[in-house]
């Protein structure tokens, strides 16, 4: 059963905003859907939603708000709608990770995982900060991960990197995910891969 059949408002945790948004509107269907999709949300985006939340609706009407970051000006203005949002309005909120978002909108909405964030582990490090403490404690976590796993950790990392992080990664960074993938696809072992992976953004940060 599809984690949307509830028909109700949900935060939802997914890496590909735009994707999950497209899929999640084709769910909706025939229901009305107005999406805001950002790279960033801002005041501006939520005073957008909160007025077309109280635009009028005689059937259900589903308000997407998917960004890669949310600021907390504009979590503020988005707290009353969510606690009381107008009849037959419902408000689905899309972010990469739960910390994104504050614990008073957390608390206010069910949370579930994307189709495609359910396959990637979460990636519990700040790469631009990392240690050679926390590489080891993430190499021990994923001790005993497959090839397949490994793949999906990769992918974890790299959008982490780029994406969450926005790091300008070295072309030494970027070799080594290419080399990464290509490691795997050879079975070398998966904990030696993800070793070599992120020592590689600890010596940058020790390097700099």
């Amino acid at each position: 059963m599809s984690v949307h059949d509830s028909k109700k408002s949900y935060i939802l945790i997914s890496t590909d905003i735009e994707s999950e948004f497209n899929r999640v509107k084709d769910e909706l269907k025939p229901n009305r859907v107005v999406g805001f999709i950002e790279d960033e949300f801002k005041i501006e985006h939520a005073k957008a939603v909160v007025a077309e939340a109280y635009i009028s609706e005689s059937e259900t009407k589903y308000i997407i708000l998917g960004a890669n970051s949310f600021n907390t000006i504009s979590q503020n203005a988005l707290l009353k709608l969510l606690e009381e949002p107008p009849k037959n309005i419902e408000l689905i909120i899309i972010s990469p990770n739960k910390s994104n978002l504050l614990p008073t909108v957390r608390s206010r909405m069910p949370i579930v995982k994307g189709e495609k964030t359910a396959l990637i582990t979460e990636i519990n490090l700040n790469l631009s900060r990392i240690n050679y403490e926390e590489v080891f404690e993430f190499l021990k976590t994923n001790a005993r991960v497959k090839k397949s796993e490994a793949k999906t950790i990769v992918e974890g990392l790299y959008y982490k990197a780029t994406v969450i992080e926005k790091l300008a990664l070295s072309s030494f960074t970027l070799q080594n995910f290419d080399k990464a993938y290509r490691l795997l696809e050879l079975n070398s072992r998966p904990q030696s891969v993800l070793a070599m992976l992120v020592m590689s953004f600890a010596g940058e940060k020790n390097a700099n």
